[in-house]
């Protein structure tokens, strides 16, 4: 069982090796070669979830072997609850966006599988890495294959976008690795359970000062991989530039490194430090959330308007992150994972429009809901998601997430559900222009609906969607142990871990709040004057 990690974290590596020795001519063996690796490791790694022991305190299917012995660096992985669905949702993607790429990548097509299969690579060692120098190492692996990506086989500004999101995010990266060596230097190791090990006991980090700085090294690198507000400049640029795969992995999976970095290295490592600039980060939160809604409403272009929509949407994420109760931080996770299947299938959806049109701007459309009567439809489901329609999954994490926030401080809840609204506003009316009303562009009348590859590449996403809604105890029951355990590691004996009892109702979650005592009072008044019930 040790081994079926590093099998699942090393096949798309070994695959993208193995790829190098079909000849670049033959670009259908080489799409088909990807592909069968890509759906394979999606199967493996499968098993993990199964296996999975939600009883089970620590890391499951840990790994701990020497890799470096000078200084001592570890090749240790394991999984929690926190990492585990992140890990099913990058298998899930990757063979998705490669066959969402299957007629659009013509050019270098030996490359672009190559790299897609490294970068699947590196994005799971990200969420699986229990050394701090293998993680360093593996986020640094993600970084170079989405730059050339973008670089190498986006759209018109594409190098401008691939040496701006690579300068922003490279820059955060040193912050980090500076503060990983200086944790090194106070500890001895590079593994995060003894770096936590000595937080925790207080033998390191007890002065205010010196937590705050290495607080802050590693917050500014995942911040600006959120990105949080106002660290986001990079994130419209690299989607509208980005092709279709790079767009639904940059946001279905490299973003929530961000929000996971947070939640695994923030809170544990550096407990009055977070506490401290909480309220800082909570408000920057908001202000993503709103500026987001906002900046999306106005965008002429599908795309750019996804990708601001995915600003305001991982707000929320940062938001439940810092309420510092397990309600907020069950929902921040499981919205880590909504935004990834929502969100994804978005860019997935809009990638299906632009090889129609080979245009993102919404002037260019209108009542295509005529001649693409399937693709309208499945767009329609994926902005009721996106926009936490009950019963779909965004509702879950959102609602969580609110009302978490609110057991924190009720404004945080009352600024952030504006944007909500703003949400269902944006989401809407761009469907509106779009799909419904008289066909705008007479040459739109002849495109042709949604291919069975492109059903194959969407409909899955919408499984998940509606799985998620009904069925998220199933996947909450999963995480709950991996965020009582950080929220605990959070409080360092200082403070106490601020938890709603939950009761599980209807597929999600929803905290007492006086609700008996009200509706105690309610019945024996109704007992005593029915009528005046009546009328009530």
């Amino acid at each position: 069982m040790n081994s079926l990690l590093a099998l699942v974290l090393f096949l798309p590596l070994a695959a993208a090796l193995g790829l190098l020795t079909v000849p670049g001519r033959e670009k259908g063996v080489v799409r088909r070669t990807a592909l069968v690796a890509a759906i394979a490791e999606f199967v493996i790694s499968i098993p993990l979830a199964a296996r999975f022991q939600a009883a089970q305190a620590g890391w499951q299917f840990e790994l701990d072997a020497t890799w470096i012995t000078s200084p001592p660096i570890r090749f240790h992985i394991g999984l929690d609850g926190l990492s585990l669905w992140l890990v099913l949702l990058v298998t899930l993607l990757t063979p998705l966006a490669m066959l969402a790429s299957w007629n659009s990548i013509e050019s270098r097509v030996k490359e672009f599988f190559f790299l897609m299969l490294v970068l699947e690579t590196g994005m799971i060692g990200v969420f699986v890495s229990l050394d701090l120098f293998l993680f360093y190492a593996f986020w640094e692996v993600s970084l170079v294959p989405m730059y050339f990506i973008i670089g190498v086989w986006g759209h018109g500004r594409r190098i401008y976008a691939a040496v701006k999101f690579f300068l922003f995010t490279f820059a955060g990266s040193v912050l980090m690795l500076v503060a990983i060596i200086w944790l090194y230097n106070l500890t001895g190791s590079f593994d995060y359970n003894d770096i936590l090990a000595a937080v925790q006991s207080g033998q390191i980090l007890s002065r205010g000062g010196q937590q705050a700085w290495l607080f802050l090294a590693f917050f500014l690198a995942f911040a600006i991989k959120v990105p949080l507000f106002p660290l986001h400049t990079w994130l419209p640029d690299a989607h509208v530039e980005a092709p279709t795969a790079g767009s639904v992995i940059l946001a279905g999976i490299l973003l929530k490194m961000g929000t996971y970095g947070m939640a695994r290295f923030c809170l544990p490592l550096f407990p009055e430090a977070a506490r401290l600039f909480a309220p800082a980060v909570i408000v920057l939160a908001i202000i993503g959330i709103v500026y987001g809604a906002l900046v999306a409403m106005v965008q002429p272009d599908i795309k750019k308007l996804v990708a601001y929509s995915s600003v305001s949407h991982l707000g929320f994420v940062v938001l439940g992150i810092f309420s510092f109760n397990q309600q907020a931080l069950d929902g921040a996770v499981y919205q880590m994972l909504n935004h990834g299947v929502s969100t994804g299938a978005l860019f997935l959806l809009v990638g299906m429009l632009y090889d129609r049109r080979h245009t993102h701007l919404i002037t260019e459309f209108g009542g295509l809901a005529t001649p693409l009567p399937v693709l309208s439809g499945f767009f329609l489901f994926t902005t009721l998601s996106s926009i936490g329609l009950p019963l779909l999954n965004n509702f879950v994490g959102e609602f969580l997430v609110l009302v978490g926030s609110y057991y924190a401080r009720p404004v945080y809840a009352y600024a952030a559900a504006t944007g909500v609204i703003l949400s269902a506003c944006y989401m809407l009316w761009m469907c509106q222009r779009v799909f419904f009303g008289e066909v705008t562009v007479q040459k739109n009348l002849a495109l042709r609906d949604a291919s069975l590859r492109e059903k194959f590449v969407v409909v899955p996403l919408m499984v998940m969607m509606l799985w998620m809604g009904v069925a998220s105890p199933g996947f909450l029951r999963k995480v709950d142990g991996a965020t009582e355990r950080i929220l605990r590691q959070a409080s360092s004996g200082r403070y106490r871990v601020e938890k709603i009892e939950p009761q599980e109702n209807f597929g999600f979650r929803i905290s007492d709040f006086g609700f008996r005592a009200l509706l105690r009072s309610r019945l024996k008044s109704a007992i005593r004057n029915p009528q005046s019930a009546i009328k009530r």
